[in-house]
């Protein structure tokens, strides 16, 4: 019972803050430009400053070195989920313009405005890096993988024909993996990581600005919640397949290989076996709306996917958090 009491309040937590953004949007505090705006500030200033202190607080080579394994973890879990996905919807007969997206939607994951600060509430900063595995393998398989799949779903282009997709690279490297980036050399070079600590107004500007990322992360999304409607949530049979697969068959699927890990010798530590397990399940990626209207998909579904996702997480998590730890 303690458990679930403490991923309660941290989610409670979570939704007060979401709530302040929602409250502030409601009340037209906040114009167009703003969300835009803070969505910078988070991804090219807080996030990678707070990666970067992460990085030079909690890991040196050896423990860097640990990090390989959940990345394996993670291409193999959402390479799986793929393929389940892939199934599932010519199963159940998905209308093309949803197929892609539903597939992407089931294995993409928000990382940074809603898994960043749900990570850092139930385990604290000292998971930030175990969630970077997830993040960088989770973004470069989106923006491959992810946006072939929606690419080739595309109703408005002949099957026969097929569709190619508009690769953007630079979204392979985001701005907030310049901060892991440009931790590597003070980790890996003597004296270089002790050189720095000792700059204590540059350390202390960093650790202060990358405090910033959970509460404008939870704002961001409460702003993009009241705009996107909360009301206008609506739960078909393909909307509902969708959360139970990002919120069940996900999960699952990376629970499932980390037992088979452990049973064949392979350890990791508890933090990071449950931060890749709650990242599995975090909503799904804040993006897909976009990349709907871009390769001609239901864009009304797909937001309707990011809102219901968005909210119900609220529920899931606790409940993932119990099962964890029976």
């Amino acid at each position: 019972m303690s458990i679930f009491l403490t991923s309660i309040q941290s989610v409670l937590a979570i939704v007060l803050m979401i709530a302040v953004g929602y409250y502030g949007q409601q009340k037209g505090w906040f114009d167009e430009k703003f969300s835009g705006s803070l969505s910078k500030l988070i991804m090219k200033i807080a996030l990678p400053a707070s990666i970067f202190m992460a990085m030079m607080k909690y890991f040196n080579p050896t423990k860097l070195a640990t990090l390989s394994m959940g990345v394996i973890y993670t291409v193999i879990s959402i390479l799986v989920g793929y393929v389940v996905a892939w199934i599932f919807v010519r199963v159940v007969k998905v209308p093309r313009g949803r197929r892609g997206l539903m597939m992407t939607a089931i294995n993409g994951a928000n990382t940074v405005f809603i898994g960043m600060p749900l990570n850092v509430a139930l385990f604290g900063q000292i998971s930030v890096p175990y969630l970077l595995t997830y993040y960088i393998v989770n973004t470069v398989i989106i923006w491959t993988l992810g946006v072939w799949v929606i690419a080739g779903d595309d109703p408005t282009v002949d099957r026969d024909g097929g569709s190619k997709a508009n690769f953007d690279w630079h979204h392979l490297i985001p701005t907030p993996l310049w901060g892991f980036i440009i931790a590597l050399p003070f980790i890996y070079i003597p004296g270089w990581e002790n050189g720095l600590m000792k700059l204590t107004f540059a350390t202390t500007a960093l650790t202060d600005i990358g405090a910033l990322v959970t509460p404008l992360s939870l704002i961001y999304i409460g702003i993009m919640l009241k705009r996107f409607g909360i009301l206008n949530m609506r739960f078909d049979g393909n909307v509902i397949c969708t959360l139970l697969g990002r919120f069940v068959i996900s999960p699952i699927i990376m629970a499932i290989i980390i037992f088979c890990g452990l049973h064949i010798g392979v350890h990791m530590n508890d933090v990071f076996q449950q931060t890749l397990i709650i990242q599995a399940a975090t909503p799904s990626l804040a993006v897909l709306p976009i990349l709907a209207n871009t390769y001609h998909g239901d864009v009304k579904f797909a937001t309707n996917i990011v809102v219901s996702t968005s909210v119900l997480f609220i529920v899931v998590v606790p409940i993932i958090m119990v099962i964890q730890n029976l």
